[in-house]
């Protein structure tokens, strides 16, 4: 039998911790290579994530293991329901149910099978302006309605990319960088940057009733501090690069925070998007003074909405 002193001595030592070991942090911003996190006052960089961490935005509070290299395992707080892929058919069928569409195509030398039929003595088509075939069966006489026309659909959403970009120091174009650039790290002189995208914007929205304008921007690493620092927007008349100094529309407007590296969406004001769609602001520019602001921004994508 064993001593009782040993068997006390073992039950009171310290157990090592079976299991996986986390802690709970908050995202601070998306990267491309996972999230930065805020734990306490202090901000770690570029975490990776597990795939069971879907959906990442800044301001969730998720589990990070506790080791050395800590790994983000997944997100805490309510299920967010994410669709199956059978509930995606489900509601893609019933949608297809409530629209008006050809249920089937066939043909034969003689007349077709059933009832209901009416005989045809003209088929017209025609390609409607968003690209789609219509088709007008013309009868010598009407014994059964027809069906009503299909609702007015919006137009699809458009994505549109700068044709070009870059940044401003001086009164003249900055030679010493790729990114647009906001502020003054150095003593060297303010920066603004910009992005161009020619005529897009305007053609894009040509005939249509703008819903909504989103840009995309993702902030370089190397450019600053590292925690928030918010993009001070601007909108500017340019279809591309001055050669002289950019000169700056309405703004600023600090639509966006962003810690190095992240990615971030946001929607523009009514506003800026009536001037975008109209043609009288063709672009966006970022312009700020001093260090405190100082980052360096790519990305600039917009992703335009209609409601008709």
């Amino acid at each position: 039998m064993s001593d009782a002193a040993d068997d006390l001595g073992r039950l009171l030592a310290p157990q090592p911790q079976a299991g996986l070991q986390t802690r709970s942090a908050q995202v601070d911003g998306v990267t491309d290579r996972g999230v930065n996190l805020r734990i306490g006052d202090s901000l770690m960089l570029d975490v990776p994530c597990s795939e069971g961490y879907r959906r990442r935005q800044a301001g969730d509070w998720v589990a990070v293991t506790k080791s050395a290299r800590p790994v983000v395992v997944w997100r805490l707080g309510d299920d967010p329901g994410e669709t199956t892929d059978e509930e995606i058919r489900e509601i893609a069928a019933d949608t297809a149910t409530d629209l008006q569409v050809v249920r089937s195509v066939t043909w034969g030398t003689g007349a077709p099978a059933g009832t209901g039929w009416q005989a045809g003595t003209t088929v017209h088509a025609r390609k409607n302006s968003a690209g789609k075939v219509e088709l007008y069966v013309q009868l010598a006489s009407v014994s059964d309605p027809s069906p009503p026309d299909p609702p007015t659909r919006a137009p699809s959403p458009v994505t549109v990319t700068p044709t070009s970009a870059g940044s401003w120091r001086n009164g003249r174009p900055d030679d010493y960088v790729n990114n647009p650039m906001q502020g003054d790290w150095t003593g060297g002189g303010n920066r603004r940057g910009a992005w161009f995208y020619g005529t897009k914007i305007a053609a894009a929205c040509s005939g249509k009733t703008v819903a909504s304008m989103n840009v995309t921007f993702t902030r370089a690493r190397g450019s600053g501090a590292n925690a928030k620092r918010p993009l001070h927007l601007y909108l500017h008349a340019y279809t591309s690069a001055p050669s002289g100094q950019l000169n700056l529309g309405d703004g600023p407007e600090e639509l966006l925070n962003l810690s190095v590296g992240a990615r971030g969406t946001v929607a523009l004001p009514a506003s800026w998007r009536a001037a975008l769609a109209s043609g009288t602001a063709r672009g966006l520019a970022i312009y700020a003074a001093g260090r405190n602001d100082y980052m360096g921004v790519s990305g600039g994508s917009i992703t335009i909405k209609f409601s008709a």
